[in-house]
């Protein structure tokens, strides 16, 4: 796949609060919505590699994929799970298109220079291969969260919410295709376990009123390989063999054999 295997440790992108907040309520429900939208596009990406940046997420968001190589990067800090590599968002220790899948969980939305991160994705995948983004929607609940309490420097709320639309403008830049695009989440985030269990009708009632305003969504995109525009032969590679590997006779020879049998 060619990994290098030495990498220096970088900066930390996604807090480590983050993982804590998956741990309880709102976000064990976040945790929940995030699974079931992997669940419905992971299975359908087919490759060698798959690779999940970032590894502050509780469980194994990989899990429904069924490509067998999996590779787990954490971003500095420290992983609740075992995995493979450590470094920075934007200077990934693989070789140039190696990789047929990467899955980016939240990690746009705390790193310096998203764009950045997604150019060095479009360098790492393969042609045709997908990059998996989920993010936090800012016309939304959690957006409006955000809003009011990024002052406090609390995960998630600190991190700069990217507009699906947007996200998908960015990619297409790059040269990918959206193929999917998916929200989840219809509730405000309360710490309440008896609201959200109140809540839970918000679920179908917003996917089916208001399905742009969810507060979490995946986006799915295809790194396009543009087409080689054949040559046009000459006129001499244009002759056809005829059976035995004679040359088809042209019309103007014709025509002149003709006119001379006339004769």
């Amino acid at each position: 796949m060619g990994l290098r295997t030495s990498s220096a440790p970088g900066e930390m992108v996604v807090p480590d609060a983050l993982v804590d907040w998956y741990r309880r309520e709102p976000g064990s429900f976040a945790a929940t919505a995030e699974q079931h939208l992997l669940g419905n596009v992971l299975p359908d990406l087919f490759g060698f590699h798959i690779v999940q940046l970032g590894c502050h997420h509780v469980d194994d968001l990989l899990r429904p994929s069924r490509i067998s190589h999996k590779v787990r990067v954490v971003l500095g800090g420290q992983a609740e799970a075992p995995v493979h590599l450590r470094c920075t968002e934007d200077a990934l220790p693989l070789a140039a298109s190696t990789i047929d899948v990467l899955v980016l969980p939240h990690v746009l939305e705390f790193a310096d220079d998203p764009r950045r991160v997604l150019r060095e994705a479009e360098r790492v995948l393969i042609g045709e291969g997908h990059i998996v983004v989920l993010g936090f929607n800012p016309w939304s609940w959690y957006g409006l969260r955000s809003l009011l309490q990024r002052w406090q420097g609390r995960a998630p709320w600190s991190g700069h919410f990217i507009a699906a639309n947007r996200l998908k403008d960015w990619l297409q830049l790059l040269g990918f295709d959206i193929v999917a695009l998916e929200r989840a989440g219809f509730r405000p985030p309360m710490r309440s376990q008896r609201l959200n269990r109140a809540s839970a009708f918000l679920e179908r009632l917003g996917a089916y009123l208001w399905p742009a305003l969810g507060n979490l969504y995946v986006v799915v995109g295809k790194k396009r390989v543009e087409g080689v525009t054949p040559l046009r032969a000459s006129w001499r590679q244009r002759r056809r063999l005829l059976a035995g590997g004679m040359v088809e006779p042209s019309t103007r020879g014709l025509r002149r054999g003709a006119g001379s049998e006339r004769t």
